[in-house]
């Protein structure tokens, strides 16, 4: 199972760069897991639009989803160019009508996954924690059977996150504050509140992203490791774990 870092950036992208957007690859199937601003032109550099087989939606804020459109627009094109180019599902909660309706465009077709059961995509199991945040949004815990992905998404520190999180050999986690601040209200977490979780499920290696854009962030590294001792990278893109 790998895990490619395309977009990391949390509201809007920096130049030449892109919001939430990762690749998930085994056995030559491609899960894109969200879609942020920017992440369409991003991640070409890594994997042909083609060769996506699925795309998978946390919740539906624009630094989450902005590239959908373009990608449905590139599916399209595509089905002009190419022969037997698949229908591209794209799964997302229905808390949002309105933001589930819209995966569905000519090339590209909504499927629906519900949070209270696990949902399988290719050679992924995938099963969700409802996170703290002003949209619904979903946090997933990804599995091939041998290793396991923890992907936050958006969301507020709360204690089920530890127990949701045991023991998964990577946690990507949203740290948009820096330790000294206070994510509550936003909905984000602190690097500090994302190295507890680390610890408290004893993962094996941490990933901070859904980074800010302002303050020295190689401090979230170092707050972070107040409380996990754990490898903890920040998020960038081309960043790959596991392959």
């Amino acid at each position: 199972m790998k895990w490619t870092v395309i977009g990391y950036w949390g509201g809007f992208p920096a130049p030449e760069s892109a919001t939430s957007a990762y690749l998930l690859e085994k056995d030559g199937f491609t899960l894109l897991v969200d879609a942020g601003s920017g992440a369409l032109s991003r991640l070409q550099a890594y994997k042909a639009l083609s060769d996506i087989d699925a795309v998978i939606i946390s919740h539906y804020h624009q630094d989450h989803i902005a590239d959908v459109g373009v990608l449905q627009y590139a599916r399209l094109v595509q089905s002009f160019l190419e022969a037997d180019v698949a229908v591209l599902p794209i799964y997302g909660h229905t808390d949002d009508q309105d933001g589930f309706k819209a995966l569905t465009y000519q090339m590209t077709q909504g499927i629906a996954y519900d949070p209270t059961e696990a949902l399988s995509v290719g050679p992924f199991t995938i099963s969700f924690l409802k996170t703290i945040h002003p949209a619904p949004c979903y946090g997933m815990r990804i599995s091939d059977g041998d290793k396991t992905i923890v992907y936050t998404a958006d969301t507020a520190y709360q204690e089920s996150w530890s127990e949701f999180t045991k023991g998964a050999d990577l946690l990507v986690v949203d740290c948009n504050f820096y330790a000294h601040q206070d994510g509550t209200n936003a909905g984000h977490m602190t690097s500090a509140e994302g190295g507890q979780i680390a610890r408290d499920a004893d993962v094996g290696e941490l990933i901070l992203s859904h980074l800010p854009q302002y303050g020295n962030r190689e401090q979230l590294v170092e707050e972070a490791a107040a409380y996990f001792n754990g490898p903890i990278q920040l998020a960038r893109e081309g960043l790959v774990w596991g392959g």
